[in-house]
């Protein structure tokens, strides 16, 4: 128990001892203000139940304890501090007198430092303005590039250097503004940057605007002048063709007596006018058209990001253009301007797009030039065959045809495809020759209806020099024949072989420059001439055939007209021979169609005085009005027969001029010809004598006869010592005989008795009747010399 409570009683006591030293730690807390007050209270009264009033018992213990300490401290001091407060109240009254030298000396100290402090005042704010300003220096520094940098950017758009602008805009907005950022200028030119890049862009577009619009207006004049480049080049490259050409035509013209007369213009000055022309200096796009707005507008737009926009933009209003472009006016076909013009603008409009295409990188590619060239020519196609087609001149169809040869070539040199222009050219020259079939017809109706149907006379070689270039005729007896002669045919015949060469020509021009061969030129030619043989002329003959006021007599000379036009074709093949260079004996060569067309004219036109003289023949009939019941005649024939006689008469005459033995073609006749002629005529006479009428008059009808009947007697008889004896006299037997016309005749027997070479074998009275043919011949040229100084 004891063991107990002893236990008890230890616990006990370590449980306050415990107790004491947290109370002891807790004041030492207190005391040292280590730890905040409300921590230290606060571990007092965690979970100690009247923690609060032994706390209290504690601390007023440790109080009193303090207090004693405090007290026995004071205790112990006391002496010393009794002894201090007495040193301090004798310090006190030298402390007075301290303080009186310090104020004294203070206030002197503070009058003599007013001016330092003012000095000092003054230095301190000149410190911080000089610092200020030595900060202001450096600040400016910084600044002044950016502001020269955008000064020198508003002079370079006032200079309308706005790709220069938009560098510098970079270079300032990369590297200079970022250094001084911080400033409101700054940040007020940070914001403008993007406003001046759209001002330089919108800037940059009306520029290129203003570009596009001056193109649309000087495309006329840049094409004229690409234009006018070729065409002097291609008349520089013609010169010694056409020298050559030129050369060849003559001689072949002189040969045949032929020159046309536009030949006769061509000299060696014309040739120096061409070479002349084409030195001429002939401008070219760039010296017409500035395109720097473009080139700046595409790397503005390119360094802006926005080169697609640019590109899209600029190739959809040059579509646009070439719309207005190919459009034409509806009056183009009525002159060759129109057409010019219009090609002008096209072409110039392609020159300045390959331009682009050259000196741009991208702009526009060689994809979008093929697709507005395709579109283009399928347009310019369609137009050029829609408005040729109203063109009836033949003259504005060819200079068409020349500006179209110009036109390719010019757009050829360029690099784009014009083979298409030329299958249409192939097919405008079919329209060029309907038009010069339309425009021969008008000249051939006008030769008819200005011809008189009589042969041509010639007074003097001059005069039959002139007729012989313009026409193929060789005749020698016609040539021995003395002035005044006759040539066969008409007025006609000259003017109608004439017109032929000229169509000729005509249609070989549209043939020049097409890029054919000379076999497909020379079948063009050949082609077109005998359309104008078989359908023009033809008609023309056929017309003329038909008239009411063409009589018996034009249509015997018609008649005589076609024979020698057909025997001239030869002549018209040579000279197409001679232009292309082609032979006649090429297979596939086109012979000429004059032996249908002018025999079908020479059917004709003797149906037609068939028909005329039986109808004439019917009037006459008809106009007989005879008295039955009269009791003595009148005494002579009827008036009507009379008339019927003369127009009979008048109709045989007109007759004897067809070809027979005065024909240039009957180089000879024989006496036996002579003879079976002498037969034919024999018998015509006694039709004539037999009154195929009844109460005509027999001898009437055989005075037709009576000029071949005279010199058929006087070569079957050989009477001419009685013809040359009464020659020139009323009674003369062969009264009709012409000395020409005997001449004629007795010159191509002469041909004969040369050519069968029978001299040797004549006996003597065959050479008696030589030399009297050959003194007869002498006789008869003496007349007709003499008949020609007469007149």
């Amino acid at each position: 128990m004891a063991q107990a409570s002893k236990t008890i009683i230890s616990s006990s006591s370590k449980e306050e001892n415990r107790e004491n030293q947290i109370y002891e730690n807790v004041f030492s807390e207190i005391e040292t203000l280590e730890l905040p007050l409300g921590t230290s209270l606060r571990s007092v009264y965690d979970d100690q139940p009247n923690a609060h009033k032994r706390f209290m018992e504690k601390l007023e213990a440790r109080i009193r304890n303090h207090d004693r300490e405090i007290e026995k401290m004071c205790n112990f001091h006391h002496q010393g501090f009794v002894d201090a407060i007495t040193e301090l109240l004798k310090v006190r009254s030298n402390a007075g007198k301290l303080k009186v030298q310090v104020t004294d000396t203070n206030r002197r100290l503070q009058d003599a430092g007013k001016e330092v402090i003012n000095q000092s005042e003054e230095m301190i704010r000149c410190r911080v303005q000089q610092r200020n300003i030595a900060t202001t220096v450096e600040k400016l520094q910084l600044c002044l590039p950016v502001l020269e940098m955008y000064s020198k950017v508003r002079e370079q758009m006032k200079a309308k250097r706005y790709y220069s602008a938009l560098k510098t805009m970079e270079l300032l907005e990369n590297t200079y503004l970022p250094q001084v950022h911080q400033y409101r200028f700054c940040q007020i030119m940070t914001e403008n940057i993007p406003r001046l890049r759209e001002e330089v862009k919108e800037i940059s577009m009306s520029d290129l605007k203003d570009f596009l619009e001056s193109i649309r207006k000087h495309s006329d004049k840049i094409g004229e002048m690409a234009m006018k480049q070729s065409q002097q080049q291609r008349t520089f490259n013609s010169v010694v063709k056409k020298q050559t050409n030129t050369s060849n035509e003559r001689k072949f013209n002189v040969a045949n007596g032929t020159v046309p007369e536009h030949m006769n213009v061509a000299t060696s000055g014309q040739i120096q006018d061409e070479e002349d022309e084409y030195e001429e200096e002939v401008l070219t796009a760039q010296d017409l058209v500035d395109f720097s707005p473009v080139y700046r507008c595409l790397h503005i737009y390119s360094i802006l990001g926005d080169r697609e926009t640019f590109e899209n933009y600029y190739r959809k209003q040059r579509r646009k253009q070439a719309g207005l472009v190919l459009q034409p006016q509806s009056s183009m076909h009525e002159t060759v301007e129109g057409y010019r013009k219009y090609f002008n603008q096209i072409v110039g409009f392609f020159v300045v797009e390959d331009h682009i295409l050259h000196a741009t990188q991208g702009l526009v590619t060689r994809a979008f030039t093929d697709e507005l060239w395709n579109m283009a020519l399928s347009k310019i196609i369609a137009v050029l065959r829609t408005h040729s087609s109203y063109c009836t001149d033949p003259d504005l169809v060819l200079e068409l045809k020349n500006l179209i040869v110009v036109y390719a070539d010019t757009l050829q040199g360029y690099g784009f495809p014009v083979n298409r222009f030329f299958d249409l050219l192939l097919e405008i020259r079919d329209q060029y020759n309907e038009t010069l079939l339309k425009k021969w017809a008008i000249v051939f109706r006008e030769i008819f209806e200005s011809d008189n149907y009589s042969p041509i006379p010639v007074a003097n070689e001059e005069e039959y020099r002139m007729i012989i270039s313009r026409f193929p005729f060789h005749d020698l007896e016609l040539e021995k024949q003395p002035f005044p002669k006759r040539f066969p045919v008409s007025q006609s015949v000259p003017e109608i072989y004439k017109e032929f060469k000229e169509f000729i020509y005509a249609s070989l021009k549209f043939s020049e420059s097409l890029h054919r061969s000379s076999t497909e030129i020379d079948d063009m030619l050949r082609k077109s001439t005998n359309l104008l043989l078989t359908r023009t002329l033809s008609g023309c003959l056929q017309s003329l055939i038909k008239k009411q006021h063409i009589g018996l007599t034009e249509l015997v000379q018609i008649i005589i007209n076609t024979t020698h036009l057909e025997q001239a074709c030869k002549y018209l093949e040579d000279f197409i021979t001679n232009i292309t260079n082609v032979s006649p004996e090429t297979v596939h060569t086109t012979r000429l169609y004059g032996l249908s067309t002018f025999k079908d004219a020479r059917h004709a036109a003797e149906g037609e005085i068939y028909t005329k003289l039986n109808h004439k023949i019917d009037e006459f009939i008809q106009l007989a009005d005879y008295e039955w019941t009269m009791t003595e005649p009148n005494g002579r024939a009827s008036g009507y027969l009379m008339d019927l006689i003369n127009f009979l008469r008048s109709t045989f005459q007109v007759f004897t001029h067809l070809p027979m033995l005065l024909d240039a073609e009957v180089k000879q006749i024989s006496m036996g010809a002579i003879q079976q002629f002498n037969l034919d005529v024999i018998q015509c006479e006694l039709f004539a004598s037999s009154e195929p009428v009844p109460g005509f008059q027999g001898d009437t009808l055989q005075l037709a006869f009576i000029d071949l009947r005279q010199l058929l007697d006087l070569f079957m008889v050989w009477d001419w010592s009685t013809y040359l004896a009464d020659y020139g006299q009323a009674t003369s037997k062969y009264l009709r005989v012409n000395p020409s016309t005997a001449l004629i005749l007795l010159e191509k027997m002469k041909d004969t008795n040369k050519k069968n070479n029978i001299f040797s074998q004549f006996r003597k009275n065959d050479r008696d009747k030589q030399k009297l043919m050959e003194t007869v011949v002498k006789q008869l040229r003496s007349l007709v010399n003499g008949m020609a100084q007469h007149t």
